[in-house]
């Protein structure tokens, strides 16, 4: 994000050079890329030609090598999203992958199809929701951690000093300079006792360890987990701001819960691979970001949740860190039967926790008056649904101490209380679940009829059985392509323009299109014999019983093999995938 201007022309002007220049009236120098060499360099902004076609563009993702050669990733649409502390944040709406080539006839008609697959890749993370950007402010840090830093620091491009797990486009960038990431951003202005503040919420989302739901579990061996988000609630009222943050993250250590076609894959924890180790350097990577760590464990502590849970509580004991609290609450059999009120219970559990870490302040004159001392890293299993509801509920907490310190509210007042902000609060807390969900599992997120209204209700379990569906239709044969492109876009692929074979020719096992097939034949005859009757019940019966019985074991033959039949990632074959 270091020289990020506010519009950008692309100037097309002949077949072999691209020409950006910055929007800005005085700007006098633009960038030249050559289409052959690729090389970049700066010319005069008489240099272009006057014969250019000038298009508008809002900022540069970076490039890209697909089969075809080199392509240059720009945004064409962008919308403003609000202003924290003064910057207006930006969001990337629309992109547009251009090559560098002219033509593709170069390319073999196998190479031709991977290198559509290739883009279509590219564009499937890029409509992802929530390319957030600003071009004067820090989005990827912390207030406590901006606050905390040193001259030489402040001196550093944006580019530069960006905490590089929130950078999406790191790998994209090279000679670039603007920085989007994956969050959801909500900016807001609110009003209470008739002060208006700025109530800011920020899901940074990381890109180590990406992926989606059930292909990307754990941790790897540098201890990043998968599915981490850092959540930052700021506030701003008369020039002071106060910010609480909180993170979740997959449970740290080695395990994977793949596909297979069941509702519900039985988590494996892994058997090789020294669990403590990366347990280690994940708390030990907390600890210097963020402080002292409180682990919410929300999992079932029974079925086949129960392993991880015991597993979670061991570890904790074996590192014996004191800067480590480990606190598990069955959310699912607490919450059993619509008795949502016992979250109290563990607000309550951990209450003088909060209260010992507090939060950061900084006063109108910029001195900082607190820090935060730690932070309460939750997690379930997908750290989605679960987790949210229970950080709403905590930054809730927090933000009625910081307002009445702030003076916004009065004393004895409850955040509860004041109808209109609760409301924007519990949609922009239900917002923030929707886009971590679609990001991780392909759907929104479950139990965001609680966070919207305090409560649970019918058309919410109706919802959450729709979007659990879905997930499920997702998990098992499309999240492979979508962990695909997730690599592809992060550089954890790359593509070779001299290979002529990609990883996406991957010959399907004979059973994927036999048995499929024969359940469908199987299935139809059992109808078919059902509705055209024999010349006597009982040769109608063994029709129906042959072909009903071929139906059903040919479905269990597919569910037995189902890893066979999902669609699995091509690209990237690696620990994070077994």
């Amino acid at each position: 994000m270091s020289r990020v201007f506010p519009a950008f022309h692309l100037w097309h002007t002949t077949p072999e050079k691209f020409y950006i220049e910055a929007g800005d009236d005085g700007a006098n120098e633009v960038l030249a890329i050559d289409r052959v060499s690729t090389e970049m360099t700066l010319i005069g902004s008489k240099d272009v030609p006057p014969s250019a076609v000038t298009r508008p563009i809002y900022g540069i993702m970076g490039t890209v090598r697909l089969v075809a050669g080199m392509y240059l990733i720009v945004i064409t649409k962008k919308r403003k999203v609000g202003d924290l502390l003064g910057h207006v944040v930006w969001k990337a709406v629309e992109f547009d992958v251009i090559s560098y080539k002219k033509t593709v006839l170069h390319l073999t008609d196998n190479q031709m199809q991977d290198n559509k697959a290739f883009l279509g890749m590219m564009n499937n993370v890029l409509n992802t929701d929530g390319f957030y950007f600003a071009t004067d402010y820090d989005l990827t840090h912390t207030l406590q951690r901006l606050a905390n830093t040193s001259p030489e620091f402040q001196e550093m491009s944006l580019l530069e000093r960006a905490d590089q797990r929130f950078v999406w486009n790191g790998h994209l960038l090279r000679d670039f300079s603007t920085q989007p990431e994956v969050r959801e951003n909500r900016l807001t202005s609110c009003c209470i006792n008739g002060k208006v503040f700025e109530w800011n919420l920020i899901s940074r989302r990381s890109c180590f360890r990406a992926g989606v739901r059930y292909y990307v579990r754990g941790i790897d061996s540098e201890g990043h987990a998968a599915n981490f988000v850092e959540t930052e609630q700021i506030v701003q009222y008369n020039g002071a701001k106060a910010s609480f943050v909180q993170t979740r993250g997959s449970i740290p250590f080695y395990w994977s819960q793949r596909p297979n076609l069941k509702y519900k894959p039985k988590p494996q924890i892994s058997k090789s691979g020294n669990h403590l180790d990366g347990f280690q350097r994940h708390f030990d990577s907390q600890i210097i970001t963020y402080g002292k760590q409180v682990i919410l464990n929300l999992i079932n502590q029974k079925g086949s949740e129960k392993p991880l849970e015991l597993a979670f509580a061991k570890m904790v004991e074996s590192l014996g860190n004191g800067m480590i609290k480990y606190v598990a609450f069955d959310f699912h059999k607490e919450c059993s039967r619509m008795r949502w009120h016992r979250l109290q219970i563990l607000v309550d559990m951990v209450a003088d926790l909060q209260e010992e870490f507090g939060y950061f302040l900084v006063d109108a004159d910029g001195t900082v008056q607190v820090h935060q001392e730690g932070t309460f890293r939750s997690n379930c299993m997908d750290c989605l649904d679960r987790t949210n509801v229970v950080q709403s509920l905590l930054a809730r907490r927090s933000l009625q101490s910081q307002l009445e310190r702030m003076g916004v509210l009065h004393v004895g007042q409850r955040i509860e209380e004041q109808i209109d902000f609760e409301k924007i609060y519990k949609n922009a807390w239900a917002d923030n679940a929707n886009a971590c969900a679609k990001q991780y599992a392909g759907t929104g997120a479950l139990k965001t009829d609680f966070t919207r209204t305090g409560k649970r209700t019918q058309w919410g379990l109706l919802m959450d059985g729709w979007n659990s569906m879905i997930r499920y239709y997702k998990n098992n044969f499309s999240d492979g392509f979508r962990q695909d492109s997730i690599d592809l876009f992060l550089g954890n692929y790359a593509v070779d323009e001299a290979d002529m074979s990609t990883a996406l020719h991957e010959p399907k096992d004979w059973k994927f299109l036999t048995l499929p097939i024969i359940m469908v034949v199987a299935f139809s005859m059992c109808i078919i014999c059902l509705l055209m009757a024999g010349d006597t019940w009982t040769e109608t019966l063994a029709y129906v019983l042959f072909w009903g019985m071929a139906s059903v074991v040919t479905f269990g033959v597919i569910l037995f093999n189902g890893r066979d039949f999902v669609d699995a990632p091509k690209l990237v074959q690696k620990e994070k995938m077994d």
